[in-house]
């Protein structure tokens, strides 16, 4: 803004600005109706973003919130069509505005990840392909409208704006998916909105590098022991806990905790039925050690001998 005001460009800025917070709107409304909040719009160099907690949406309210921005700038060009269709002279006041509507809403619908375009693109590939495969489609097809918009760029008189949005493509298409995360229960309306969970069964073989492979963002993990049933469970918020304590390699449901003492998984059902409190006595027992369990529960005869 300062560039643009130093050198006569501030009111074409402050046009652009104001069409993309429209833009930012319509996600932003859309968002509500949904229940889903957004938190603040984030202004950046190639446009604007509006930051929203739209975790676990499907695929068919993330196609209408994707297409919600787009759809208020298409609104201010067919506004503006009637505008200069019963009063033309309005023309030369509002052709910029036009011209940044009709540019936010093309760039915008292109396929390509994640402008509103490649997330409605995403969501229909998601239903064809796995999430991997439909990854690398949206990867390939954003360095692909990066190229176009580098030609662009020259073949436009050096616009520097189609650069920077081929260089955001570029950067989106290499960056890696974000790491998986504890899952914050206090955020304000996903329990309302209800987490899914996600349960994978495996064997004792499982390592904690196999099992942090198969957490996401977007659901709760619980991995269940499977020996002729359902032996065991572990929480993902166990699994953060026990993760601490062991190597990359070792197995989850490992008999052992790495100091010579038996760890204990209570089952589900076990959990749910105990009703059992700890006393001193009973804690005191669990922190000897195993001669001195051995010892404090033999018969008085054999310690005194």
């Amino acid at each position: 803004m300062l560039f643009c005001a130093l050198f006569g460009g501030l009111p074409s800025a402050l046009i652009c600005l104001m069409t993309a917070l429209l833009h930012e709107s319509g996600h932003i409304f859309c968002a509500a109706r949904m229940g889903f909040k957004c938190e603040k719009v984030k202004i950046m160099p190639y446009g604007a973003a509006a930051m929203c907690d739209v975790d676990g949406i499907r695929a068919g309210d993330e196609i209408k919130l994707a297409l919600a921005g787009p759809a208020v700038n298409a609104a201010v060009c067919v506004a503006l069509a009637g505008l200069w269709w019963f009063f033309p002279q309005t023309y030369a006041f509002t052709d910029t505005v036009l011209q940044a509507n009709l540019a936010m809403l093309a760039v915008n619908l292109l396929p390509a990840y994640p402008l509103d375009g490649g997330r409605v693109a995403g969501s229909v590939l998601s239903k064809l392909f796995s999430k991997r495969v439909a990854t690398i489609i949206l990867k390939c097809v954003a360095a692909l409208c990066a190229v176009a918009l580098t030609v662009a760029f020259f073949l436009s008189g050096y616009n520097p704006s189609l650069l920077m949005f081929a260089l955001f493509l570029v950067c989106s298409a290499i960056e890696k998916a974000p790491a998986a995360k504890l899952i914050n229960f206090s955020s304000e309306g996903k329990l309302k909105r209800g987490i899914e969970v996600k349960y994978v069964l495996c064997d004792r073989s499982l390592t904690y590098k196999e099992a942090f492979k198969k957490l996401d963002d977007k659901r709760y993990l619980v991995l269940q022991l499977y020996d002729g049933g359902v032996a065991d469970e572990i929480t993902q918020d166990e699994l953060y806990a026990q993760a601490a304590k062991h190597s990359f390699y070792d197995a989850v449901f490992d008999d052992a905790d790495g100091e010579g003492l038996p760890e204990i998984h209570f089952s589900r059902n076990e959990r749910e039925n105990s009703s059992f409190e700890i006393s001193p006595e009973t804690t005191a027992l669990t922190q000897a050690s195993p001669s001195e369990t051995a010892s404090s529960t033999a018969p008085e005869s054999e310690r005194k001998s």
